[in-house]
């Protein structure tokens, strides 16, 4: 029987940069950083203080993916069109100021939406980072 998620994967451009980022602008902590096999392949984790249990792996798109499979995912961060992680906060509108107080680019503002206040940012290698102040809702609240 499946318990719970423990890891998700983002792809990022570069690993050491990337961990900078999550640690140090978004709060996380490392939990794992090894170097596997003949030195060819890094597995390197975070984790958010109040969520231990799951893990972010930050992952360059390579192997085992085909080439050309690796080539699309780059391409698609270089264009910052991939899904990152989804983060929930407890002041939307706080979080938004602290973080482009520290430089993070905002594809969108807060804005009330019918499930809470909702800002969309970029982590440093592109992907998408959805703040959500979640709120109770119902289907109805979105006719």
């Amino acid at each position: 029987m499946i318990t719970n998620v423990s890891i998700t994967s983002v792809f990022v451009k570069d690993i050491d940069a990337a961990k900078a980022f999550y640690i140090d602008v978004l709060g996380f902590a490392e939990h794992t950083d090894v170097t596997i096999g003949d030195g060819s392949y890094r597995w390197c984790t975070v984790k958010h203080p109040s969520q231990p249990e799951l893990q972010v792996n930050l992952t360059v798109p390579g192997p085992p993916l085909s080439p050309e499979v690796a080539g699309m995912f780059r391409r698609a961060q270089d264009e910052g069109s991939l899904f990152g992680v989804g983060l929930g906060v407890d002041d939307c509108r706080k979080t938004y100021d602290e973080l482009r107080a520290k430089g993070v680019e905002f594809l969108q503002e807060p804005e009330e939406r019918p499930y809470g206040v909702e800002a969309v940012a970029r982590d440093n290698s592109g992907n998408w980072l959805v703040l959500v102040e979640p709120r109770e809702f119902s289907p109805a609240d979105f006719d």
